[in-house]
């Protein structure tokens, strides 16, 4: 189970890395500040792991907001301000709500094949929070969707409530 707790932390790391990089790409937009967040998060979840494989104690904290043994986050391509490949918020947000989703579903395949109570209980949680980050995602993109497609007149029409 080592050599999986270090792939975790890896991939959580390279997930801050990623983030933290999105973040600066984006300056002075809203991807900044969830970048940020998602960034610290990650941070917490390697720093968690890293207590669990080196046998120190640790909390499982909650907070609000690869079976192939490939993260997520290799090869992700930038979505920055370079003028060729920026990204619409939508698609960002889209985009990183799908690697949260690979996220989950890695650490489901290891709760599946974990062997102690432990391990099983650190699986739960790592899947608990990286469902807040999907959610969080997936709501920001389907607003700003909602947002782009609307083109009807707000007095008039059947729309979702907010």
């Amino acid at each position: 189970m080592n050599n999986n707790l270090q792939f975790i932390i890896d991939m959580e790391l390279e997930g801050e890395a990623y983030y933290r990089r999105q973040a600066e790409l984006n300056q002075n937009t809203p991807i900044t500040a969830v970048c940020n967040m998602l960034a610290a998060e990650e941070k917490r979840h390697a720093m968690i792991v890293t207590s669990r494989l080196n046998g120190f104690p640790y909390q499982l904290l909650e907070t609000n907001i690869s079976a192939s043994g490939r993260s997520v986050f290799v090869g992700a391509a930038d979505m920055g301000s370079d003028g060729t490949s920026r990204l619409s918020q939508t698609e960002f947000y889209a985009i990183a709500a799908q690697k949260e989703q690979d996220s989950i579903d890695i650490y489901t395949s290891c709760l599946e094949k974990a062997d102690n109570e432990a391990e099983r209980e650190l699986f739960v949680y790592l899947i608990g929070q990286e469902k807040q980050h999907f959610v969080l995602l997936d709501e920001l993109a389907a607003l700003l969707r909602q947002a782009d497609e609307w083109v009807e007149d707000a007095e008039f029409g059947n729309r979702k409530e907010y």
